[in-house]
């Protein structure tokens, strides 16, 4: 039996993985670079079909605040499900709401909480994107929309298009600032200040082509772009400027919201209150809720102006409503922060050690490690070595083989992604430490660039 068994678990493994392939769409991203087969999951841990065991640092995208399947989550769920409430409920109110509702504002900017709207969207945080997208253009009368490179707000477009809603919507892209590879070429505060003079030259010049805008939307943090935070004083910067100009800023805290960054709200770094939060993944506590939170005064849709089937789940605001408690009350959010930077800092000593690390940044525990060639002729103005996505694939590679799920991201798929659940331990923390460490030590020894 010891001999037959592993072959028997591995059969029906590689048996799921391969009827995956022949019946799911093409379309499909984590499957192909994670093959592994999920049965169970606790905390930091998921065990496959195969019987082995995965530190997760995916952690759901970010939507896992306290990791799988933690005991105040489950049991938020179980009561829910044990009372005999309705599950649907459209957007009709409920106790379950109620509670979500509360506690959510509770944890608000002080500059929001007292004078805030929410509307519940579809169930996923694109949703909630146009969503607020859609708010901004009834309130304002305005079409135009201000974004920046680099930036990942969701997969749906023309969804209002396609409905006869709303024509579709006019983007203007603006220089998102970052130190690694800044777009002017400098760097720290000088390239954030040129990335402000840019912004107020298109808006103020009736010349620029571009114009009056229905709403500025960025990330505190662009994740999907490479885990770039933006600079505190920069954030003050757009907050004052839109303000100036009656544009209202949308904060797109899909991912940086409910501890990840070290502040229960990414934009509390810097002071910012926002005029609309886009809010999902870890708002639900595992389960599918997006919602935006704006202020009243932009509160101008008509009844059924914006609605949605799924509007009314009551296990993700149950165990929402636990997850957010759970985070305030045990400041995981302070927790991440000093996690965070002492995890930050090992890396960049591992960087010291490994020149195809070419950077490494972060916020609290949503940290990227970007990976280069070291050795390839740059041709073009001094600057940062060309990124490495190969090298990167290989390392997330190395990183599975190891026991440890990261994620890529990045402009170029080179930088790799840690998103740890906000319990991560010190223990923990040093284990998925040491696994990437030696998965950049073997990846890169065998890395072997394209001409």
């Amino acid at each position: 039996m010891a001999v037959t068994e592993p072959s028997a678990v591995t059969t029906a493994h590689e048996g799921i993985l391969h009827r995956q392939s022949t019946r799911e769409s093409a379309a499909r991203t984590y499957a192909r670079a994670l093959p592994i087969v999920p049965v169970r999951a606790r905390g930091l841990t998921i065990e496959g079909a195969d019987g082995r065991r995965y530190l997760d640092c995916l952690s759901g995208a970010g939507s896992l605040a306290l990791g799988h399947n933690h005991p105040v989550v489950l049991a938020a769920i179980r009561k829910v499900l044990d009372s005999g409430a309705p599950l649907h409920v459209l957007d009709l109110a409920t106790p379950v709401k109620d509670a979500f509702i509360t506690e959510l504002f509770r944890t608000l900017p002080a500059g929001l909480a007292g004078r805030a709207r929410i509307q519940f969207c579809g169930p996923a945080g694109t949703d909630a994107v146009e969503a607020a997208l859609k708010l901004a253009r009834t309130a304002t009368r305005r079409e135009g929309v201000l974004a920046f490179t680099g930036a990942y707000h969701g997969m749906t477009a023309g969804a209002l298009a396609a409905s006869g809603g709303a024509p579709e919507v006019r983007v203007t892209r603006l220089p998102y600032p970052q130190d690694y590879r800044c777009p002017f070429g400098t760097g720290g505060p000088r390239g954030a200040e040129l990335s402000a003079r840019w912004t107020e030259s298109l808006l103020d010049d009736r010349k620029s082509g571009v114009p009056h805008p229905a709403a500025m939307i960025l990330e505190p943090v662009q994740g999907e772009g490479g885990v770039i935070p933006a600079p505190d004083d920069w954030l003050r910067r757009m907050r004052a400027l839109t303000a100036a100009r009656d544009i209202p800023l949308i904060v797109d805290e899909v991912q940086t919201g409910v501890g990840r960054t070290g502040a229960f709200w990414a934009v509390e770094h810097s002071g910012v209150t926002p005029d609309v939060m886009v809010l999902s993944k870890a708002i639900g506590g595992s389960l599918p809720l997006a919602v935006i939170v704006y202020h009243e005064d932009l509160d101008v849709w008509q009844p059924g102006a914006h609605a949605g089937t799924f509007r009314g789940n009551q296990l993700a605001m149950a165990a929402g409503t636990a997850t957010l408690a759970y985070v305030r009350e045990h400041g995981l959010a302070d927790r991440a922060a000093v996690l965070g930077a002492r995890m930050v800092g090992q890396l960049q000593a591992l960087a010291a050690e490994h020149p195809c690390v070419g950077d490494v940044r972060g916020r609290g525990l949503m940290i990227g490690i970007e990976l280069v060639d070291p050795a390839a002729e740059v041709l073009t103005a001094p600057g940062p070595p060309p990124a490495a996505p190969e090298l990167a694939a290989a390392v997330q590679r190395a990183c599975l083989q190891r026991g440890l799920i990261v994620e890529l991201g990045g402009r170029d798929a080179s930088v790799v992604r840690i998103l740890p659940p906000l319990t991560l331990t010190d223990e923990q923390a040093c284990a998925v430490l040491d696994r990437l460490a030696d998965a950049i030590a073997a990846a890169s020894r065998a890395f072997r660039p394209h001409p």
